[in-house]
């Protein structure tokens, strides 16, 4: 028995936690800079994540496999017409965490960038914002940050009701006179 539980343990410890992630709310995250074999920009270029101050920010950090499961929160964000003045979206793709070849990505990406044209998306091929920020790989991970870029919201994988409804408060507080 000790020793079944022992193995249990070990496997649990193992295992990577789908929901956790090393940044804090009010964390500032360390900067991100992808660019050439690394990632960057689905246009073309390179990205930073110093980019991600001046105005609030909702960034998805999403595994092409997964990209379903959180439709509901990408269309309870278009509904509020946030002022893009005040709030910017960023759509990263962990291309590392899909067995999809890059041109199919590339196909659903345009469909996206059609539906949220202003939304940024951007290429992670190394699983940068999993070792540099904590965020969930193999999943989906919803942040949003303030103005002056720590994080205010962090939720990884589904998000329900409740974790939307929070979301949409979150950002209404930040980008509030």
């Amino acid at each position: 028995m000790r020793k079944s539980l022992a193995i249990l343990t070990t496997l649990l410890l193992l295992q990577p936690n789908p929901v956790s992630a090393d940044l804090a709310l009010g964390q500032t995250p360390p900067v991100l800079i992808l660019e050439g074999d690394a990632g960057g920009r689905v246009g073309g270029g390179l990205w930073s994540s110093a980019s991600l101050e001046g105005k609030a920010h909702v960034l998805m950090y999403v595994d092409p496999d997964k990209v379903k499961i959180n439709r509901h929160v990408e269309e309870a964000l278009a509904k509020e017409e946030f002022d893009r003045q005040l709030l910017a979206s960023v759509a990263v793709i962990n291309m590392a965490a899909s067995w999809k070849p890059d041109f199919a990505i590339d196909l659903i990406l345009k469909g996206k960038q059609e539906k949220y044209p202003n939304t940024i998306y951007v290429r992670d091929r190394d699983r940068a914002f999993v070792t540099k920020w904590g965020l969930v790989d193999q999943g989906y991970h919803v942040l949003a940050l303030s103005a002056n870029g720590e994080v205010i919201f962090s939720v990884a994988n589904e998000l329900s009701n409740k974790q939307v409804t929070n979301l949409i408060e979150t950002i209404h507080k930040h980008i509030s006179p």
